[in-house]
């Protein structure tokens, strides 16, 4: 049996930080940053309980052209800062969650009489 020997070269270890021992940034700031990077915004709408019973017992029917109109006016008043508004629409009336892009409740609008805590209002042309 014959063995060989031959030199090695040294190889230089790399430098990388310990798991364990790397510091955790543990601020308000990162886990608000981290959130922010990790949530998308949601840009369709919805439609809450509520407001679908009332759309059945009213007879109100959106198709998918009605969502579209309606989703470009919610946009429109976020960028404007609303939070809740009266989104009036051919002959319906929506009151609807800005921030959460939720149709909150509907109606005709010879239903229309007093509406509160609302911030804003939008008319949809057709």
């Amino acid at each position: 049996m014959s063995f060989r020997i031959e030199s090695t070269t040294n190889q230089q270890v790399e430098n990388k930080p310990n798991p364990i021992n790397q510091k955790i940034d543990r601020s308000f700031q990162s886990f608000l940053k981290e959130s922010l990077q990790t949530q998308t915004p949601s840009t369709e709408m919805k439609i809450s309980n509520h407001a679908q019973k009332r759309m059945e017992e009213r007879g109100i029917e959106l198709n998918q052209s009605d969502l579209t109109s309606i989703e470009g006016a919610v946009e429109e008043l976020n960028q404007k800062g609303s939070k809740n508004s009266l989104i009036v629409y051919k002959d319906m009336a929506f009151i609807t969650s800005i921030n959460n892009r939720t149709i909150i409740t509907a109606m005709n609008t010879d239903e229309m009489e007093t509406i509160t805590n609302i911030d804003s209002m939008k008319k949809i042309d057709n």
